[in-house]
């Protein structure tokens, strides 16, 4: 059985939700603030935690950042904040998906049933050398791509953007780490940058570059990488 760890301190919201998943027949396990939700985290070892960011003792950015410290457990934000930076800040401290208040109870099924498949599957070893898709392969070691059976040229701003994205498949990478990592900036005045290079990545790897396959945009915060 899935056991699904809920940290938000609406007892209203709490009760809807944990009816509703223990219907589709997960476990569940409910925590009113952080303090909690940490304590039960490390006893009952659930395998996704849903995240309220506004709980009575504590931000939820630093519950993710204290969870960060020992597992890797997916964490699923929902939250009333919408601003474009709170986003990010989760994100950044390591939440793998945002979902804003008020939200569809089927959309959060479906994003936690993703989180869970995306554990399920075998993540990439640090020895993985090689990624394969139905339209490409990535050979990490060599540095090369393949389409087609010819080799795809990639400048090396390019190869830098695509490891960071395939050897976290699945994971929304904000732009502020991509910045960061590729550029050694984290200035969101600079996003264009990422931009350009992902729109010549998509023309070079996608089938059909506007409708993307592979190489995902989530409009405002960063990229996924889908196999």
């Amino acid at each position: 059985m899935t056991r699904v760890l809920v940290v938000e301190d609406d007892p209203q919201l709490v009760r809807a939700l944990v009816i509703n998943m223990q219907a589709r027949r997960y476990g569940v396990d409910a925590a009113p603030d952080g303090t909690t939700a940490l304590r039960l985290a490390a006893a009952r070892q659930p395998d996704v935690v849903i995240l309220d960011l506004g709980l009575p003792d504590m931000d939820g950015v630093d519950v993710i950042r204290a969870l960060r410290g020992w597992t890797r457990v997916p964490v699923l934000v929902l939250s009333a904040r919408q601003a474009s930076a709170e986003k990010v800040a989760a994100l950044d401290a390591g939440a793998d998906d945002y979902i804003t208040k008020p939200f569809s109870m089927d959309e959060l099924m479906a994003r936690l049933r993703a989180a869970v498949r995306r554990v399920a599957e075998t993540p990439l070893a640090p020895e993985t050398t090689r990624v394969e898709t139905d339209d490409f392969t990535v050979d990490l070691l060599a540095k090369r791509v393949v389409r087609g059976q010819r080799d795809v040229r990639l400048t090396p701003t390019e190869w830098h953007l695509l490891e960071i994205l395939i050897t976290n498949p699945g994971r929304l990478i904000t732009q502020k780490h991509l910045l960061q990592e590729v550029w050694g900036v984290s200035q969101s005045n600079k996003s264009n940058y990422l931009r350009v290079y992902m729109a010549q990545l998509r023309r070079k790897l996608e089938t059909d570059p506007s409708h993307p396959r592979y190489l995902i945009t989530e409009p405002g915060m960063g990229y996924r990488f889908e196999g």
